[in-house]
């Protein structure tokens, strides 16, 4: 039987970590949303279009294929049948993902590849509307959180271990002001799915929060 998880959660939870952990265990696939609005950002990119043309956007999004395999452990970024993984990280790339993942079109039609890819493999998908939107049939949700001083620590040290001089206040406030963005924006707002369990990280290791979330995936 066909199995997703679904991970939800603000931003600094941890949730990516946990998911490809969680997906590496588990055996299932981790989709990583981030790669795919980049794959679709890569091939608007080799079609020369304007990130501001909309209607060629919209055109161009009906014959787009994109897919999420694994060989060898490694994740590859599967574009109309071509393997793009080690195009997808140049910062032209990044740049046109984050200029057109804002369109409606490019979503609803990743939406609709992530679905696909749910429907075919066991997966773990991490996000902000997973539970709610990309998969609101999910056989386990998980609303990943943990308080805003414990994630800005973590950005803290994350970003100090890269020799990076950073304000632990200033990171903070900036995680607070973006977890009021993300409520309450108007297109899939970050919010708790009904049936999701809620799992605060605060003072959990990452094995503690795998290994809770491998419970919940064997209790379901």
């Amino acid at each position: 039987m066909r199995y997703n998880i679904a991970i939800d959660g603000p931003a600094g939870a941890g949730k990516s970590t946990i998911a490809k952990r969680l997906a590496k265990e588990l055996g299932a696939i981790y989709v990583d949303t981030g790669a795919m609005y980049r794959a679709m950002a890569y091939y608007f990119i080799q079609k020369g279009v304007d990130k501001d043309d909309i209607d060629t956007i919209t055109k161009l999004c009906k014959d787009v294929e994109v897919s999420i395999s694994y060989e060898n452990g490694e994740q590859q970024v599967i574009l109309n049948g071509e393997n793009i993984t080690g195009f997808i990280r140049q910062e032209a790339v990044g740049n046109m993902a984050s200029a057109t993942s804002v369109y409606p079109v490019v979503r609803e039609k990743l939406v609709e590849l992530q679905r696909q890819l749910a429907a075919r493999e066991n997966v773990v998908m991490d996000g902000r509307d997973i539970g709610t939107v990309v998969l609101p049939d999910a056989n386990v949700k998980i609303f990943l959180t943990a308080s805003s001083k414990v994630r800005a620590k973590r950005r803290f040290d994350e970003l100090t271990a890269k020799g990076e001089k950073c304000d632990i206040d200033a990171i903070e406030k900036d995680i607070i002001e973006r977890d009021h963005r993300d409520m309450t924006r108007e297109t899939s707002p970050l919010k708790q799915a009904d049936d999701a369990v809620l799992l605060d990280s605060s003072d959990m290791t990452i094995d503690e929060v795998v290994d809770r979330m491998k419970q919940l995936v064997k209790e379901a």
